[in-house]
């Protein structure tokens, strides 16, 4: 268990900071960024929980999602090696299979949609759309990564599922659909 008894350690004062496994990196690494983007949001699902508080339903989910969020940022900080001193905390396949089965009940809920669906509606709705936007430029970075080094493939696969959740909770929290806000292609020319 983490134990904090000092905020601030001055280690990054010269725009370097440790990953998981101690390596000093850039705070401008491409890992850091990805992680960084995953905190973000959890801070903006956050926010959204703020606007679902009456729906204790979509708040349970929302905060295994937190918690899943902090265990893809402690994924994401330590690099896979062969044989690690202390085996890190990955994501896992049950976690992805979650997202699957909750994305699968709640839109077996929603109206069929028959356009894309603009961003807005419900307080809550509005904020999972930014939450799902930030999720998708964590797994852009995410992808980036892995381009270059070693990404679990069950992390690469919770992110992106993860946004189509966040996409068809928002769709949840706007009157399973009723309310959506619906892009109409051409329409102020």
């Amino acid at each position: 268990m983490v134990k904090l008894t000092r905020i601030y350690t001055r280690g990054g004062d010269k725009g370097e900071t440790s990953l998981g496994d101690g390596t000093r990196v850039p705070k401008h690494d491409l890992r850091v960024e990805a992680y960084g983007t995953v905190d973000e949001a959890n801070a903006v699902i956050g926010i959204a929980r703020l606007h679902g508080a009456d729906r204790p339903d979509l708040d349970a989910m929302l905060a295994r999602i937190q918690n899943d969020l902090f265990d893809l940022g402690a994924d994401l900080c330590t690099p896979e090696s062969p044989d690690p001193k202390y085996p890190p905390l990955r994501i896992v396949e049950a976690q992805v299979d979650r997202l699957e089965r909750e994305i699968d009940a709640l839109n077996a809920e929603l109206s069929p949609l028959t356009s894309f669906v603009l961003p807005g509606g419900t307080p809550l709705a509005a904020q999972l759309h930014l939450a799902r936007t930030v999720v998708r430029r964590a797994e852009r970075l995410m992808t980036a990564l892995a381009g270059v080094e070693p990404v679990g493939a069950a992390a690469l696969k919770y992110v992106n599922r993860l946004s189509d959740h966040l996409f068809v909770l928002s769709r949840h929290a706007n009157g399973r659909g009723a309310g959506d806000v619906l892009w109409v292609p051409g329409a102020n020319r």
